[in-house]
């Protein structure tokens, strides 16, 4: 009979589940915002932006509850890391927000919605998986999903990087800006990937 030394302190699962609640709605905003005309962008940025403020909160909270904690339901450094992880999602995702909005960028290439659709899929995936931490059981279907979904999204990153620089009437300066949102994009879905990993470490380790 195997005994379980760690408590299942459930404020930790109560918490990641709440920041990867707060993922899907900051990457529902960013789909929204990067196929919203160009005077709505404000407006939704700044909700955007909120939900980013939320995700800072809700990192603080994760940070405070393993300071106040004795023993934690696994590895303190893998709570840290997991938090940073998905707070890295959040402000990749607010930066390419705020890009597209300073840049004042028309016409994304239809590639970065695609993009961002995938995001919001990988932060349904990410939810769903977070409370599944309590047993640590039933999750590398995530991990695999995780995957495919940011090399789908590597992949539309290369077609889209690939058409900038094959249009040669374009403007070098709104190739850059273009090229700027795109890479915060694809860096979103990278750090996506990255809580999945974080996620098969931990459930390595508890195993």
């Amino acid at each position: 009979m195997a005994f379980r030394l760690r408590p299942r302190e459930p404020v930790f699962y109560d918490l990641f589940t709440e920041a990867a609640t707060n993922l899907v709605t900051a990457t529902r905003i960013g789909a929204e915002l990067v196929s919203a005309p160009a005077v709505q962008r404000p407006a939704i940025h700044e909700r955007l932006r909120d939900a980013e403020h939320q995700g800072d909160e809700i990192t603080h909270r994760i940070l405070k509850a393993v300071n106040s904690t004795f023993v934690t339901p696994f590895d303190r450094e893998d709570i840290y890391r997991l938090a940073s992880r998905i707070d890295d999602v959040l402000d990749f995702l607010e930066e390419a927000g705020d890009l597209i909005v300073l840049y004042g960028v028309d016409g994304l290439p239809p590639e970065a919605v695609e993009v961002a659709r995938l995001l919001v899929e990988g932060a349904e995936r990410t939810a769903e998986a977070m409370p599944k931490l309590r047993t640590m059981s039933g999750l590398e279907d995530y991990w695999i999903e995780v995957n495919r979904i940011e090399n789908e999204a590597d992949r539309l990153y290369r077609r889209m990087i690939a058409g900038l620089f094959r249009d040669e009437g374009a403007n070098a300066v709104t190739l850059m800006k273009y090229k700027d949102v795109i890479d915060h994009l694809e860096e979103a879905a990278d750090a996506l990937e990255h809580v999945a990993d974080v996620v098969q470490t931990v459930v390595a380790k508890e195993s």
